[in-house]
């Protein structure tokens, strides 16, 4: 089985459903190619504050569904890291 830490650009709210079915797809789809993966939410005021630094250990970037971003700024430096690093990035 292989290893895939997706990073995923957003500020995680439980009570967000778009959230919870982000979790839900991305195990599935994971279950579905027989890969382990390791998911982990950045918060969109983290990536801000840190930069592109805590972004460079994750195989894949996805800019989560269904929210109302902390920080615009954040969530815009992921996506621009990602796609000029080309680092797989999938995105609402």
């Amino acid at each position: 089985m292989s290893d895939i830490r997706i990073g995923v650009i957003g500020d995680f709210n439980p009570a967000n459903r778009t959230h919870l079915a982000t979790n839900r797809a991305l195990a599935d789809a994971a279950e579905q190619l027989q890969i382990k993966t390791a998911v982990e939410w950045l918060p969109t005021l983290h990536v801000e504050k840190a930069g592109v630094d805590s972004l460079r250990s994750f195989s894949a970037l996805f800019c989560s569904p269904g929210s109302p971003y902390a920080s615009m700024e954040g969530a815009l430096t992921a996506i621009r890291f990602a796609r000029e690093n080309n680092i797989p990035f999938f995105g609402t």
